[in-house]
């Protein structure tokens, strides 16, 4: 029977939702509290440049072809993939930098020629990583986090060992040079945790980065959202922008409607893919399922301090994806999780869009992206933003050996708070959850309410975890539990 569907945000696992739930035949209108779609994968345009204003890795291509091919669609049915080549560059020191190729075997190579013997250890690596990629993403991930049973399977059970050992310690047992070592670690951090947190199982992200590459959307990673909104509409979803949600009304412990810009939207399925915890401050304190304490007691993924940059010259000496380790991993790592702080000396991620799109910047002009990865909750003021901008400017100009400041046109922040006041998100967190050992499958916050029935949840916060392919896999989740729940009614 058709029903009415509420929809909370308009991000990826929200939009994939509604693409399901419309393809089973409800009403879904999707409300944004922002003047545009995409969440935290929004775009922004500004004198010419274009900036992706969250996503920036296109990574796990299998997942967003699995998204498409449930509506008998493929991806190349609205936007063109790239393979990027180099994936990335690690710069270490004055044009000092490893370039990650676009293929495995010469990937293997390059690690030879750093560390005698690590080619061969990085196969075997590699084809254990695999065999977690194969039982993670095409199986595991796709269960709803009801049961722990969920995670018994006879591929599981051959591998217990690698839930309870961590990222770090086995990648320092088989390897010895540090810049390998933080390559290899540093896919786990879109995961959100440290290397050191993160259970050996999910190596499944080294396969993800070396065996399946990075790819760029022809245009930008709002090439995406610009597909799923195609792909909803012609599905019958409505998209209601500046759109408030200001509570969720309750009645016998049943979700009943939805009070947007001061008006009451009726609806029979109530779905929120906003952050979870400030969806339910929209509840009455007895209608929530997890408390402050609990809340606080959750080991969350880092925020950022983001800069989109506007240069009126090329850019030198850089790739379209940059990480700049040139200082400690270790003691940046501890500024965010061990002891939350503003680090003394920042890791940087740099982007350049432009490299690859030429619609990204006017002619002969470059537009950058640069992420400084923060502990959630910490103070964000103006001039804390104003001096890590120079701090990464001075270095990047060093490492790179260019001068760049000067030739900056265009610049935006967005940091801490502004997290928080355009995506409600818990401390300013940028990534959600992060996934160790007690924060997976079943242990992570529930798809369906245990208070509050008709009412459901998707994202980073809820299973399987932060990412973007994770969260259209959220979004097919919940909508099954949807489905399944109406089904039986």
């Amino acid at each position: 029977m058709k029903k009415t569907i509420s929809i909370i945000g308009s991000g990826f696992s929200a939009m994939a939702a509604a693409c399901y739930l419309a393809k089973s035949g409800h009403e879904v209108t999707v409300f944004e509290k922002n003047a545009s779609i995409g969440g935290r994968a929004r775009q922004l345009k500004a004198e010419g440049f274009t900036f992706d204003m969250g996503p920036s890795w296109y990574w796990m291509p299998d997942v967003f072809e699995r998204f498409f091919a449930d509506f008998d669609k493929k991806t190349s049915d609205y936007y063109e993939l790239i393979k990027l080549s180099p994936a990335y560059r690690v710069y270490y020191g004055i044009d000092d930098f490893i370039a990650i190729a676009d293929n495995l075997p010469q990937i293997v190579a390059d690690f030879e020629a750093i560390e005698k013997g690590s080619g061969k250890v990085l196969n075997e690596f590699m084809a254990e990583a695999k065999s977690n990629y194969d039982i993670a993403i095409k199986e595991l991930v796709y269960r709803p986090g009801i049961s722990p049973l969920e995670l018994v399977t006879l591929e599981t059970a051959k591998k217990v060992g690698q839930f309870f050992s961590n990222i770090s310690k086995d990648i320092r047992k088989k390897f010895k040079n540090d810049r390998l070592i933080h390559i290899l670690e540093f896919p786990v951090l879109f995961l959100g945790a440290k290397p050191s947190d993160t259970p050996s199982f999910y190596s499944f992200m080294n396969y993800a980065d070396f065996g399946l590459g990075t790819w760029h959307p022809k245009t930008g990673m709002f090439d995406v959202v610009r597909a799923m909104e195609s792909l909803a509409r012609d599905l019958g979803v409505t998209f209601v922008t500046n759109a408030n949600i200001e509570k969720i009304n309750v009645e016998n412990k049943t979700a009943r409607s939805i009070v947007v810009n001061g008006k009451t939207i009726p609806s029979n399925i109530i779905l929120s893919g906003a952050d979870y915890h400030h969806t339910e401050t929209l509840l009455d304190l007895a209608h929530r399922a997890y408390s402050e304490a609990y809340w606080d007691s959750r080991v969350f993924a880092p925020s950022s301090l983001l800069f989109y940059v506007g240069f009126n010259k090329k850019i030198k000496n850089i790739s379209h994806h940059a990480l700049f380790f040139d200082v400690d991993f270790e003691q940046h790592a501890k500024d965010i999780y061990d002891d939350p702080q503003w680090p003394k000396e920042p890791l940087f991620y740099a982007n350049f869009p432009s490299l690859t799109d030429k619609t990204a910047a006017p002619e002969g002009m470059e537009s950058g992206f640069f992420l400084v990865p923060l502990a959630p909750g910490i103070v964000d003021t103006e001039d804390l933003r104003n001096e890590y901008f120079d701090k990464i400017m001075e270095r990047f100009e060093l490492l790179t050996q260019q001068k760049i400041k000067n030739s900056i046109i265009f610049k935006q922040s967005f940091c801490k708070n502004d997290f928080v006041s355009e995506y409600n998100s818990y401390k300013g967190n940028a990534y959600g959850m992060a996934n160790t050992l007690l924060q997976t499958a079943f242990l992570r916050p529930k798809l369906k309410s245990s208070k509050v029935e008709n009412l459901y949840f998707t994202g980073q916060l809820t299973v399987p975890g932060p990412g973007v392919p994770p969260a259209l896999i959220s979004g097919k989740l919940v909508s099954e539990l949807i489905d399944k729940q109406l089904l039986n009614q």
